[in-house]
């Protein structure tokens, strides 16, 4: 089955040439474009994309109202949202996240690695590498101008965290220090699969969509000490 993706971006011409990459790999299909950030609302809630590619700077409503959008609607639970700007901003990166996306990509990236990205983030990987993931969320979230949490307070991330188990705040940790399944099995001496399972209970019982989420509950609930 072929993940679809729905493309936004004011820039027609760039939208053409995304819809001409994605659609030549089997296993990608293009199932809408949207020129600003209403539209891409109105789209995704009309074709349903397992992932979203999203400008930032748009007409109308800009990418990251609309992916805070998108990850808050619940017909669109099992949409991904990946960032992509000409922009290598903090507060951007920072912005994304919040607003509940997967990723966060420049536009100069090289198509296969594009390609893979959205096969990566449908997969629920979440697209910060791990040298940069660390160092970006514990550098907003020990900032003293950071905004407050969206959907929930600190406090709410301690006690959602208080109720795992020892095990899978050991793996939130290490998901929060950038950690792919394989690494954080090779690390606690266990399976990929019982990794993985415990990584989908901890998503669960937080809230959380994806492991970029999970990054900004763990340092936002303390489990992680701050900068």
């Amino acid at each position: 089955m072929s993940i679809k993706v729905l493309l936004v971006d004011d820039q027609p011409l760039l939208r053409a040439g995304f819809r001409a990459l994605m659609n030549a790999v089997p296993d990608l299909e293009v199932v809408g474009e949207a020129g600003d950030g209403d539209a891409a609302v109105q789209m995704a809630v009309a074709t349903r994309p397992d992932v979203v590619l999203m400008d930032i700077q748009m007409p109308r409503a800009d990418g990251l109202r609309a992916t805070a959008r998108i990850t808050g609607e619940p017909r669109l639970a099992g949409t991904r949202v990946i960032v992509l700007t000409t922009f290598e901003l903090d507060e951007y990166v920072f912005g994304a996240l919040r607003a509940g996306a997967s990723g966060f990509l420049l536009k100069d990236i090289e198509p296969e690695a594009l390609i893979e990205a959205v096969r990566l983030v449908h997969d629920g990987q979440a697209l910060l590498a791990p040298q940069v993931t660390g160092r970006l969320i514990q550098a907003y979230v020990g900032s003293p101008t950071a905004p407050a949490p969206a959907k929930a307070e600190p406090n709410a991330h301690c006690e959602a965290i208080a109720e795992l188990t020892q095990r899978e705040r050991d793996i939130l940790g290490l998901v929060a220090a950038g950690m792919s399944n394989k690494e954080i099995a090779e690390e606690l001496v266990l399976s990929p699969l019982t990794v993985k399972t415990h990584v989908s209970r901890v998503l669960g019982k937080l809230g959380a969509r994806d492991r970029a989420q999970l990054v900004v509950i763990a340092y936002e609930g303390g489990l992680i000490p701050r900068a």
